[in-house]
């Protein structure tokens, strides 16, 4: 089976020696739909070869402004980064979504022990997934608000496959009734300081091995 391409709103460049192109996919509330190209450098400037084989990488999130999402690579995976705002955080919490999960406490090895919360997260504004459908691997769509194309009635919005339909929300938790079995996976990340994310490392605590998960 063939996977569907990259929305048509997201560019991913791979990366190579010099940098990284980060991309702003969506925004919700003030922000609005609109994608922003952010382009930043990658201070250690590491090769292709390096990347595949999982050296962790550090990402500015400086600029990062509520309801945004950015896309960098780890492990050749596109890494979804969003930031979450307030409203998005209650809405993880509603009762009436939570009835709608499959596994809403994160009880399948999709992440990390950190991770395995009701935002799926270490800061709960900071959202960090592997952006690949545990269904057939495609890559799913940042709708993080609802609009009149969306796919499904009465979908308060989050994470969209286009290739069969599964959706997730903005935890990456899956929703029941769909082809996905698993919520998307959380990789091993931690924050070095307050404004930089590192993907690929776990916090200092923790020896949670990425490759334990059930699917990616």
């Amino acid at each position: 089976m063939s996977h569907a391409p990259i929305a048509s709103t997201e560019t991913v460049a791979e990366p190579t020696r010099r940098d990284f192109l980060f991309i702003a996919t969506g925004a919700m509330g003030a922000i609005g739909a609109a994608s922003v190209v952010w382009p930043l450098i990658d201070q250690m400037n590491p090769d292709a070869s390096t990347l595949a084989a999982g050296a962790p990488i550090d990402v500015d999130l400086s600029q990062l402004q509520p309801g945004q999402q950015i896309l960098v690579r780890w492990r050749s995976k596109p890494i979804f980064i969003a930031n979450r705002p307030k409203a998005a955080l209650d809405e993880l919490q509603n009762p009436e979504l939570i009835a709608r999960l499959a596994d809403p406490n994160s009880a399948q090895d999709q992440q990390g022990a950190y991770a395995a919360n009701w935002h799926r997260s270490i800061k709960p504004e900071v959202l960090v997934l592997v952006g690949i459908c545990t269904h057939l691997g495609c890559i799913p769509n940042y709708k993080p608000t609802p609009d009149k194309s969306d796919p499904v009635p009465n979908w308060p919005g989050g994470y969209f496959c286009p290739c069969h339909g599964s959706r997730y929300d903005l935890a990456g938790r899956v929703y029941t009734g769909v082809p996905a079995p698993y919520n998307l996976p959380v990789p091993p990340y931690h924050f070095p300081n307050d404004k930089t994310l590192r993907v690929g490392e776990n916090p200092p605590d923790s020896t949670f091995d990425f490759d334990s998960i059930e699917q990616v």
